[in-house]
């Protein structure tokens, strides 16, 4: 029986040395990593020593069953106390070594909000096959995005939003079948949204605003029925508005503004019962504004400023449940303001720089 117990607990031990130590491969690949990034305020990479880097090391953890690393969690704003103590946000400057790339059982990189991090993102990171999560946000990561992208089928968080990227969106972005979150605002993204951007059936948020993409909104995005944000707002976003996007049973907020929609104003769109946000303004639509609103209607913010609308303001606006924040200036709008609710609340910014409108807030008839 002690001959059992003792090579049962120099099992137990051998098995914990193993799930609680880092690989040698693993941790070459996160000292080349760490070689080619500087944090010279928060002292982070000082845990980043010994061998152990499953164990202490800040940002870094392992799956326990198979020692290797799992997740790089580095973020320069965060509620951690090494940031409280500090008294600052994070500052890191260097480039994303390709060396990432050879911790080939990575679920999650986060290296996000270091503002000077720069150099592209390696393509070998489509290589990494169990990453969930990928997100660089708030850097100054230029270049393209990795043209394989899409091999990265349990990728379910894509965020690299507020760089300096460029080109045009990948084709095999699309075939990401498991992503939830896409942000790729504020960048130098051109070109036009994949004609199969449908095909992202999981998506429920699409943040693609602050680029430079052009082209008509695809009319695969009505097969996705998960999609509750869309945000295309400050691009060179053309063609008319498709009726069937008010038809979107989940989509709550939709941000198209600042863009080169030209043509009607679909009735669908003041009609949905799910949309709580609309910003249509700084476009080129024309034509009246279709008296489509009902009791079910509830909008957070509702805006259609800068447009070249004409004709009267709806009198069915009246009869929605909610209606917060209402603009409709600079447009060719005329006729009488509607009385009651919500236009008892709405000051005069919220017609001004119309044609002939009139009543209050505005001049008396």
């Amino acid at each position: 029986m002690s001959v059992l117990l003792t090579a049962l607990t120099l099992l137990f031990t051998l098995i914990s040395t193993v799930t609680s130590s880092c690989t040698p491969s693993d941790l070459a690949a996160l000292q080349a990593f760490k070689s080619s990034l500087n944090e010279p305020y928060l002292g982070i990479f000082k845990t980043w020593s010994g061998t152990n880097c499953c164990s202490s090391w800040y940002g870094i953890s392992c799956d326990p069953t198979t020692g290797r690393v799992a997740d790089i969690n580095l973020r320069g704003e965060s509620e951690d106390p090494i940031f409280e103590k500090a008294g600052r946000t994070g500052y890191m400057t260097g480039s994303v070594n390709p060396s990432i790339c050879k911790l080939d059982r990575l679920s999650t990189l986060i290296l996000a909000d270091w503002k000077g991090v720069s150099g592209g993102i390696p393509e070998c990171v489509a290589s990494l096959s169990y990453l969930r999560i990928l997100d660089l946000v708030g850097n100054q990561i230029s270049g393209k995005i990795p043209a394989n992208i899409g091999n990265l089928q349990r990728l379910t968080v894509l965020n690299l939003a507020d760089n300096e990227l460029d080109g045009e969106i990948p084709a095999s972005l699309t075939a990401l079948a498991n992503m939830k979150h896409l942000d790729l605002s504020s960048n130098k993204l051109t070109g036009q949204l994949p004609a199969d951007f449908g095909s992202l059936k999981m998506l429920s948020r699409a943040l693609l605003s602050k680029n430079q993409l052009t082209g008509a909104i695809p009319n695969s995005i009505s097969g996705m029925y998960r999609l509750a944000d869309l945000d295309l707002s400050i691009n060179k976003i053309s063609g008319s508005l498709p009726g069937w996007i008010g038809s979107m049973k989940v989509l709550s907020t939709l941000n198209l503004d600042s863009n080169m929609i030209s043509g009607p104003l679909p009735a669908s769109l003041l009609s949905s019962t799910g949309l709580g946000i609309l910003n249509l303004s700084r476009n080129a639509i024309e034509g009246n504004i279709p008296d489509a609103f009902g009791p079910k209607s509830y909008f957070m913010a509702l805006d259609l400023s800068y447009n070249k609308l004409k004709g009267p303001i709806p009198g069915s606006l009246s009869s929605a449940a909610y209606v917060g924040h209402l603009d409709l200036s600079h447009n060719h709008l005329c006729g009488t303001i509607p009385v009651g609710t919500p236009f008892d609340h709405l000051e005069a910014s919220s017609f001004s720089f119309n044609d002939c409108l009139c009543g209050n807030p505005l001049r008396t008839c």
